[in-house]
């Protein structure tokens, strides 16, 4: 079997990954794939079905959805849970925070791609890698579902790990002959987890990570297909020995396994492509009976008749008529119908911001009640894309550590957390009154009261609470009155 095989879920799911792409680049995209999401009609020439399609309107309905998720999800920042940064450990993870792939990309900005990805085709993953030439350290680097071509997951030592990854890369290189261009080319990046021998008690297989890179060799023929060629293997190395697991986090909406999970925006992209196909046929209708047609009986059929308020039309023959041919029926109507419905049955697969605006006023609690469905899709990914991040962020932390594998790091080391919170109406008064009287009762800590505060809106996202605590403090020394009633 050649190195670049697909498993068999990928060839399940490509064609659903490209056409969410598509989508949700919008209609240039759409159009240039031609005949692919809009057919043509019977006996329709290039001609013919060039101008159908240019007439078509594409409503991205679907990127405004994934937009408007993305923003829910990132309407509050996600927080990380680090080790005092006294420590090495803490120093090298903050490093990470502020720059994670070494792109200059935050571990913010990081999970904001990652969510977007999920929520785009359902399928991300992250390579955590070290750098061991210059800067020393840990980085990631994140792949589209569309460039994890293989995996395989195998019982290891009583668990199931993985012992295969084949991921698909373009690199760079510089042409000597012109400085202003840069070359690309395609290799593999093969992750296998070999075994070795038995572990110190003996009764434990060990196995050893090593990385494979592949490149394309020039083609023997024309006609012949160029084979693969491995140009490297090394082994990575940590504290002087090899690594016991592949380092790689999968990422999707509602786990962090390797299966593929469905695209959170399938049911949309049905319904959104059915609505350009509507769109072409109703403008296709409008382009030849929006505009009435003249018609004449018993002219000479060698005049030429103008039309304008300028012109007259005489005719020689008795009984000469002349007249207007106007579309009338239900025909176009019924289009104009299934886009409406098409329209609102997106606002229910995708989210209510695609809805028209009611002309009553609602609650907050209603409209809370109305977006329960889709909070419930959002929910899913924040958390499970928490999780996943938060295995990217337990490989950081053991690349800079000593412990045995990176199972060993618990949340009370590091804790990835994404918004899960999409209320926009914030903590009421009396919640507010609720929190601080439970705060005085000692049901709670003050960084609990703190936290929930933030949560809830009152306290900004960027203010830490030592901060908050001397702001009451500096507050408190110049409201406290004086003895002669002076304010300091």
């Amino acid at each position: 079997m050649p190195v670049d095989s697909t498993h068999s879920d990928y060839d399940a799911n490509l064609s659903a990954w490209l056409r969410a792409r598509d989508v949700l680049a919008g209609e240039d995209a759409i159009k240039t794939a031609a005949n692919k999401y809009l057919p043509k009609l019977d006996s329709q020439s290039s001609d013919e079905f060039n101008a159908y399609r240019a007439r078509a309107s594409f409503f991205n309905a679907t990127a405004r959805t994934a937009d408007g998720f993305v923003g829910l999800i990132f309407r509050r920042e996600p927080t990380f849970k680090l080790p005092d940064n006294s420590a090495g450990v803490g120093r090298a993870l903050a490093a990470f925070v502020e720059d994670a792939d070494m792109l200059g990309t935050s571990l913010q900005a990081y999970a904001k791609n990652v969510v977007s990805e999920v929520i785009g085709v359902g399928r991300a993953g992250t390579l955590v890698d070290w750098e061991d030439q210059v800067e020393q350290r840990a980085y990631a680097v994140l792949y589209t579902a569309e460039q994890i071509l293989n995996w395989r997951t195998e019982r290891v030592n009583g668990r199931n790990v993985l012992t295969l990854v084949v991921l698909r890369e373009v690199t760079t290189q510089s042409d000597a002959a012109d400085p202003f261009a840069d070359g690309e080319t395609e290799q593999l990046r093969v992750l296998r987890l070999v075994p070795g021998g038995k572990g110190a008690k003996g009764d434990a297989q060990t196995w050893t990570y090593q990385v494979e890179l592949w490149q394309q060799g020039e083609k023997k023929s024309k006609r012949g297909k160029a084979e693969w060629v491995k140009t490297e293997t090394r082994i990575p190395l940590r504290l002087g020995k090899p690594l016991p697991l592949i380092p790689f986090v999968f990422h999707g909406p509602r786990h962090s396994l390797p299966v593929v999970d469905k695209l959170p925006l399938a049911d949309i992209i049905a319904v959104n492509l059915d609505h350009y196909r509507l769109n072409a046929d109703y403008k296709h209708g409008l382009h030849f009976t929006a505009l009435p047609t003249a018609w004449v009986s018993g002219f000479d059929k060698s005049s030429t008749l103008r039309i304008g308020s300028s012109t007259a039309w005489v005719a020689e023959t008795p009984g000469a008529t002349a007249g207007f041919l106007e579309f009338t029926g239900q025909g176009l109507t019924t289009f104009e119908r299934a886009m409406d419905r098409d329209e609102r049955l997106m606002a229910v697969l995708g989210t209510r911001m695609l809805e028209a605006q009611k002309k009553v006023g609602e609650t907050a609690e209603a409209i809370e009640l109305r977006q329960s469905g889709e909070n419930s899709v959002l929910s899913a990914v924040s958390l499970s894309v928490s999780d996943s991040l938060t295995h990217v962020l337990r490989w950081v932390y053991w690349w800079n550590s000593t412990e045995e594998t990176p199972e060993a790091i618990g949340d009370d080391r590091v804790l990835v957390t994404v918004n899960s919170d999409f209320s926009t109406k914030g903590m009421a008064s009396d919640e507010i009154t609720a929190v601080v009287a439970a705060w005085q009762a000692g049901a709670i800590s003050r960084e609990t009261m703190f936290e929930l505060f933030r949560k809830g809106e009152v306290l900004p996202a960027g203010r830490s609470n030592q901060e908050e605590l001397r702001l009451v403090a500096s507050n408190t020394v110049v409201n406290q009155p004086t003895q002669t009633g002076v304010v300091k």
